[in-house]
C-alpha cells in the first residue's frame, strides 16, 4: 500500500527533538523515565525540562501535536473557535461527522436519512473546517477513534480531542487526552494547553492470552479492580510481556475504555505489533522514523524490571488465565468473568433472555474485531444454530468495511440476518431508533461498546446492558442466554443436535491488505480567508455564541438551589445524549436538557425540582430559566465523582448559560471539573464530604469571600436555612492563578478573543 501519512513533518520534528528532550527530562527528574513521563516531558510547552513535576499537583503547561473533534462536539468547539479570532488552527486538526447518524434500518438508509436531517450542521462544520485548515471526515467515514488510529496517531505524540475515548490512541504509543471543546479551541489558537501533572499507574501483563480471552477482558478486569474512578488524575501505562503480545488494535481498545475508570489516558511502549499495523495502514514511512528513536518511545527498562520504585500503583495481570468477562448492568466497572454470570444474575434478578448483542463503537471495531466475531457466526450457520437475540453491526471505518466485506466477514453476519449499520457511533452513544424502547420493559442486550449507563444505548431505564467482547456478544446473541458460558456448555441446533462452539479465530491484519474506494476525507481550502461561514439566526440547530459576562468583582450572594443531585450523576444525566444531540450546536436549545436526568435528593426523582420562587415543581431547566430571568444565581450540589463519563462540555456550558455560578460537589470526574473551570465556573468540593447533607432545599447561599479568591485557599460558604440560622462550610478547589483569571474574565475564551484584539 502506498504512503498516506498525514502530517509527516510534524512527525518529523517531534523525533527530531526526543532525544535533547528525553536527556534533560532523565536529568531533571533523576531516575529513569516511564513512557508516560517521556512524552510529557518532551511536550513541555517551554520546551526542555527545567524542573521536575510533582505528580497529581503540579500544573503544567503542553504543547500537543494536533487535535480530533467529533461532530457532537465540535460545533461547540469550532463555534468558540470562531470567536477566538484566529486564521487558521495553529496544529492540525480534524472533524469527524461519526455521532449524529441514527442506527435504525441499516447503513444505506440510515445515513442518507441523517444527512437529510442533519445537512445543516454537516454543511456548517464543512465551511468552518475548509476556512481554517481543518481535515474534514465525511457522515460514513467512520468512527473518530478507528479513523485516527488508522490514520493520524503515531508513537511517542500527544493528542487531544473533544471526546472523552480519544485515549484510544494510547494503543499506538501516544499520550491522547480527551477534553472539552475549549481545551481545543487554546491548542487550536496556538496556545498552551493545561493538565495537572498525573500520577501513574502501572498495569504489568504476563503471559499469552488463549480461547475465549480477548483484549476487551483486560480493561473489563482492570474496571473492576479500579473501579469507575479509580484512575482519576492517573495515566495507566501497560508493560511486559504480555503487553507485547496483543495487537496494535488490542491495545487501543484497552486504551479505549480506559476512559471508564477515569484515568487521564492509557499507553503502551512502541513494539512490533505498532510496526505491524503502521505499515498495513500505509505509514512505513513512519516505522522508519520511529525506529530511529524506538528507546524513547517506551518506558526504560529498569522502569519495567522494578516498576514498583517508578510508578504510583501496580497491578499484575496473568493473561494466560484471565477469563472473558461482563460487566454491568448501568456500570461499566461491575465485572464479572463468564463463568460465574448464570448464578450472578440469578442472584441479582437481572433478565438472563438476551435480546440484543452490538458489535462495533469506537472500542471495538477493527477488521480483528470483526474477524473473531465473524469466526463465531459462521459456526452458528455451519452448525445449523438459530440465532436467538437480534443482531447488529458496527463497523469502525469505510475502510474497515469495505475491506471486511470485501473478506466475507460481513456476509457471516448477513447470514445470521444481522442489522449493518453505518461506520458510525449509533447505539453506543444512544443514537438507536430500537423498536419497542419506549416501552420501557425490564430486558438485557449484550454489546462491546464501554459505557452501559442507564438509557445509554436506547433511552430505556430497565435495559440491563452488559459490556463485552465482541466475540461473546456474538455468541451470547446466537445463544440468547446471558448465562451461556461458550468455554463449557453446548446449544442444541436446529436439527436437535448438541453443539460446542470452538473458540474465535480473527486475523490482526487483513491477509490481502486494507483496501477502500473512498475513505470520506475531504481536504482544507489552502487557503480558506474567502471562505464565509454562515449560520441563520433562525436556525433551531446552531446558534453564534455571545461571550459570557465577567465576574462583577462582588461576592456572589443570595443564591439559590437549583438541585441537589444523589448519586451517580454523569455527563448524561446533566445532558443527555440520544435525540439531544441534534441541538449540540444551539446552546440555548440544548440547555432544555440541563440535569434533567440527575436524581432530586429531596424525591428522589428526576427533573422535579421545586422552585422557591413560586413555591412550584418545575422541571430543572424551567426553574433556571425562572430564576435567571429573576436575576437570582442559582448552585448545584452533587456526590462523589460529578460529571463522569463524556466529554462534553455541553455539561458545562448548559449551567453557565442558564444562571448556575458553582457547582458543589463531593468530588469531581476531571474532564468536568476543568470543562466548569473554562466556561468561568466555580468548581467546588466539600472540604468535609459530610457537609452534603446540610444542604436543604429551601436554603440561601452566600459565598462571603470570593473576593479572596486565591490559589490553594479555601472558601467559605454561608448557608442561610430557611428557619434563620447557618452553617458555614469549608469548600476547596483546585484553582490556579491562569484558572482565576478565566472565572473573573467569565471563562477562558474571553481571556483569548482579548489576546487577540490586543495583538
Amino acid at each position: 500500500m502506498a504512503s498516506k501519512t498525514f502530517d509527516l513533518d510534524m512527525i518529523k520534528e517531534v523525533y527530531a527533538k526526543l532525544d535533547s528532550r528525553v536527556k534533560a527530562a532523565r536529568k531533571q527528574v533523576g531516575k529513569p523515565l516511564t513512557l508516560a513521563e517521556k512524552i510529557l516531558y518532551t511536550h513541555l510547552w517551554d520546551g526542555e525540562a527545567t524542573e521536575a513535576f510533582t505528580r497529581g499537583k503540579s500544573y503544567v503547561d503542553f504543547a500537543p501535536d494536533r487535535v480530533a473533534m467529533q461532530d457532537a462536539t465540535a460545533q461547540m468547539a469550532l463555534l468558540q473557535f470562531m470567536q477566538a479570532g484566529k486564521k487558521k488552527v495553529a496544529v492540525p486538526s480534524t472533524a469527524h461527522a461519526d455521532h449524529l447518524i441514527l442506527a435504525k434500518q441499516g447503513a444505506a438508509a440510515d445515513l442518507q436519512e441523517s444527512i437529510n436531517k442533519n445537512n445543516e450542521v454537516f454543511n456548517f462544520l464543512s465551511s468552518v473546517c475548509n476556512k481554517y485548515g481543518i481535515g474534514f471526515w465525511k457522515p460514513g467515514a467512520g468512527i473518530i477513534h478507528q479513523v485516527v488510529l488508522e490514520n493520524y496517531a503515531f508513537p511517542g505524540g500527544m493528542m487531544i480531542g473533544t471526546d472523552s475515548h480519544t485515549v484510544n490512541a494510547g494503543g499506538l504509543g501516544m499520550v491522547a487526552i480527551g477534553v472539552g471543546g475549549a481545551d481545543a479551541v487554546d491548542v487550536m489558537a496556538g496556545m498552551a494547553w493545561e493538565l495537572k501533572f498525573p500520577k501513574l499507574i502501572g498495569v504489568k501483563l504476563t503471559g499469552e492470552m488463549n480461547g475465549w480471552t480477548s483484549a476487551k477482558d483486560v480493561i473489563l478486569k482492570v474496571a473492576g479492580i479500579l473501579t469507575v474512578k479509580g484512575g482519576t488524575g492517573a495515566i495507566v501505562e501497560y508493560f511486559g510481556d504480555g503487553a507485547k503480545s496483543l495487537s496494535c488494535t488490542g491495545k487501543g481498545t484497552i486504551c479505549n475504555m480506559g476512559a471508564e475508570i477515569g484515568a487521564t489516558t492509557s499507553t503502551f511502549g512502541y513494539d512490533e505489533s505498532m510496526r505491524r499495523y503502521l505499515k498495513a495502514t500505509g505509514r512505513a514511512d513512519v516505522v522508519e522514523l520511529a525506529d530511529e528513536v524506538a528507546d524513547h518511545l517506551t518506558g526504560d527498562p529498569e522502569v519495567y524490571a522494578n516498576p514498583e520504585q517508578y510508578f504510583d500503583q501496580v497491578i499484575e495481570i496473568d493473561l494466560s488465565t484471565l477469563s472473558p468477562h461482563l460487566n454491568g448492568p448501568f456500570t461499566p466497572d461491575l465485572a464479572t468473568p463468564i463463568a460465574e454470570m448464570k448464578e450472578k444474575a440469578e442472584k441479582n434478578g437481572w433478565p438472563t433472555k438476551v435480546e440484543w448483542g452490538l458489535i462495533g463503537s469506537c472500542t471495538n471495531s477493527s477488521y480483528e474485531d470483526l474477524s473473531r466475531a465473524a469466526s463465531i457466526a459462521q459456526q452458528a450457520v455451519d452448525k445449523g444454530l438459530i440465532t436467538k437475540a437480534e443482531f447488529g453491526i458496527n463497523p469502525g471505518s469505510e475502510q474497515v468495511r469495505f475491506t471486511a466485506e470485501r473478506d466475507g466477514l460481513l456476509k457471516s453476519f448477513n447470514d445470521l440476518n444481522a442489522t449493518i449499520f453505518t461506520n458510525a457511533c449509533g447505539p453506543c452513544i444512544g443514537q438507536w431508533d430500537r423498536k419497542g424502547a419506549d416501552e420501557e420493559k425490564v430486558n438485557t442486550i449484550v454489546h462491546s461498546f464501554n459505557r452501559n449507563f442507564k438509557k445509554r444505548a436506547d433511552g430505556n431505564p430497565n435495559t440491563n446492558a452488559f459490556v463485552t467482547s465482541p466475540e461473546m456478544v456474538a455468541a451470547l446473541a446466537i445463544a440468547g442466554d446471558l448465562g451461556f458460558n461458550p468455554i463449557t456448555d453446548t446449544l442444541t441446533n436446529k436439527d436437535g443436535e448438541q453443539v460446542k462452539l470452538d473458540p474465535p479465530v480473527g486475523m490482526e491484519l487483513p491477509e490481502k491488505g486494507f483496501d477502500v474506494e473512498d475513505n470520506g476525507y475531504q481536504a482544507p481550502a489552502e487557503d480558506g480567508s474567502g471562505i464565509e461561514v454562515t449560520v441563520n439566526p433562525d436556525s433551531d440547530r446552531l446558534q453564534l455564541l455571545s461571550p459570557f459576562k465577567a465576574w462583577d468583582g462582588n461576592n456572589i450572594t443570595g443564591a439559590k438551589l437549583l438541585i441537589k443531585a444523589y448519586g451517580k450523576c454523569t455527563t448524561d444525566h446533566i445532558s443527555m445524549a440520544g435525540p439531544w444531540l441534534r441541538y449540540r450546536g444551539h446552546l440555548d436549545n440544548i440547555s432544555n436538557n440541563l440535569l434533567i436526568g440527575a436524581t432530586n435528593a429531596f424525591n428522589m426523582e428526576s427533573n422535579k425540582v421545586v422552585n422557591q420562587l413560586s413555591g412550584e415543581i418545575n422541571d430543572v431547566p424551567g426553574a433556571a430559566r425562572a430564576y435567571k430571568a429573576a436575576g437570582v444565581p442559582t448552585v448545584v450540589v452533587g456526590d462523589h465523582n460529578y460529571g463522569e463519563g463524556s466529554s462534553r462540555e455541553h455539561a458545562a456550558m448548559e449551567p453557565r448559560h442558564l444562571g448556575v455560578r458553582a457547582v458543589i460537589v463531593k468530588s469531581f470526574a476531571r474532564i468536568h471539573e476543568t470543562n466548569l473551570k473554562k466556561q468561568g465556573m466555580l468548581g467546588l468540593t466539600f472540604a468535609n464530604e459530610a457537609d452534603y447533607d446540610l444542604i436543604k432545599e429551601d436554603d440561601t447561599f452566600n459565598f462571603i469571600d470570593l473576593k479572596d479568591f486565591a490559589p490553594d485557599t479555601q472558601l467559605t460558604l454561608e448557608v442561610v436555612h430557611n428557619d434563620g440560622s447557618k452553617d458555614l462550610i469549608k469548600l476547596n478547589h483546585t484553582y490556579n492563578a491562569q484558572q482565576i483569571a478565566w472565572f473573573k474574565a467569565g471563562s477562558a475564551l474571553n481571556l483569548i478573543a482579548a489576546e487577540a484584539k490586543g495583538k
